[in-house]
């Protein structure tokens, strides 16, 4: 356990459970792997919905339909968790639901159209629920100036646990196929592997996790009235907080570019470059690989250089990203792309989480971490939407569409320059 240094780590914060927090992010890895990267939403689209015409569609709805059940709830269980000290007690009940609902994927087969895009709605919100949740643990463990380096530790952890699901998966696969099976009957099992890694790595976040948060109101009120007022009151009060706003400001615009990164990557591949589906799962195996090592190192780096400037540097690597995938015709060229894409994934994700950390005050944590859960969401449908609209609107122009994310990197810099890490700081902690 001396992998967690206990200088990073708040008075009274014991390594395990430094550890069991980072778990959480190994646990739910394999969901975003395996079920919308890799195996599930290629299914989807080829075999549930036969290849029709409004497959695509009906999977990136049922996605945008989940983002926005997300947008609409997440801030007030952040206040009402807050106020209930029940950020733990939530993340049980969260995990326990994104587990259940992967599992019930495995019932999904070949015309059940509306049982998947039910179950990829409900998976999705649990998944979102439980990812705003253990966020907000991270200010109680980790002391401000090392809240990049164990923001990276979770981060990096997590792109090894998507590593595990997909490779347990995809040696499932290689080994059906062998055996001549059809992607109705092994699909369904990848559903039972991933939900088992989720349940078995979350294990060690449900116990090793502590809640450090005391009630602040009396819980047999109006516990969601209370929360919704409470939500309102911080909106008003924004002004006090004008760095954390400009931030979920700059989070709005670079991760929509980063959702387009993870929910569009390998169909570009495959249908731009010329990938073929081996190469694709190669592709994706080092692109985790690539992020892993970013968000580790990029957690200790973010703390010297400055979170701010951190970031900053990860949206320039976005931007060349995009320029790079555009312009080359090799695969050669791509790989350089993806390359790039894998660190400036890690280390943005985890600049980003620091530095919420950093500006949400300590007594809202989970409120905060909320709003910050928000923003990513609607960022999550502004990406893709915008990168399905370009290529529909230009005839296919796939080019064309990635070339133009990088317009949401540089909107990101752009809103970033206004951020005073400093004065932030200072606000939150009043």
């Amino acid at each position: 356990m001396s992998f967690f240094s206990t200088d990073a780590l708040n008075p009274g914060v014991r390594k395990r459970e430094v550890f069991g927090w980072a778990m959480f992010d190994f646990a739910n890895s394999g969901y975003t792997t395996v079920v919308l990267t890799a195996v599930f939403a290629a299914y989807f689209v080829g075999a549930v919905a036969q290849g029709a015409e409004w497959a695509a569609f009906a999977w990136t709805a049922a996605l945008s339909v989940s983002h926005l059940i997300v947008m609409l709830t997440i801030p007030a269980m952040g206040a009402w968790a807050d106020q209930h000290a029940a950020k733990k007690r939530l993340l049980m009940f969260t995990t326990a639901g994104c587990v259940l609902a992967t599992a019930a994927l495995a019932l999904v087969g070949p015309g059940a159209v509306v049982l998947g895009v039910l179950l990829i709605v409900v998976s999705n919100v649990f998944f979102a629920w439980g990812e705003s949740l253990v966020a907000a643990f991270l200010p109680e463990l980790a002391k401000p100036a090392a809240m990049g380096r164990v923001s990276g530790w979770g981060w990096s952890l997590g792109y090894c646990g998507g590593m595990l699901a997909l490779g347990l998966s995809l040696a499932y696969v290689l080994w059906a196929q062998g055996q001549g099976q059809k992607a109705a009957q092994f699909v369904p099992v990848t559903m039972l592997i991933t939900a088992v890694v989720f349940a078995l790595a979350s294990l060690f976040t449900l116990v090793f996790l502590r809640e450090r948060a005391e009630p602040k109101v009396d819980v047999t009120g109006s516990a969601w009235s209370q929360s919704f007022r409470q939500l309102r009151s911080t909106f008003q009060q924004a002004r006090h907080y004008q760095d954390f706003m400009w931030l979920l400001a700059c989070a709005t615009a670079y991760q929509g570019g980063v959702a387009v990164a993870i929910t569009l990557a390998a169909i570009y591949a495959e249908q731009v470059i010329g990938f073929v589906q081996q190469e694709t799962m190669v592709l994706i195996f080092v692109l985790n690989i690539a992020a892993m090592v970013g968000a580790f190192a990029f957690g200790y780096w973010q703390d010297r250089l400055g979170h701010k400037l951190a970031l900053g540097i990860t949206l320039v690597g976005w931007v060349a990203t995009c320029i790079i995938a555009a312009i080359t015709t090799t695969k050669g060229g791509f790989w350089y792309a993806a390359a790039i894409a894998g660190v400036c994934m890690g280390s943005s994700q985890s600049s980003g989480r620091a530095m919420a950390g950093m500006l949400a005050p300590p007594a809202q944590l989970a409120e905060f971490f909320g709003l910050w859960t928000f923003a990513t969401r609607v960022a999550s449908i502004i990406g893709p939407l915008s990168y399905g609209a370009i290529t529909w609107m230009t005839g296919g122009n796939q080019r064309l569409a990635i070339g133009s994310t990088a317009v949401l990197f540089v909107i990101g810099l752009v809103l970033l320059i206004p951020v005073n890490m400093k004065r932030g700081r200072e606000a939150a902690l009043r």
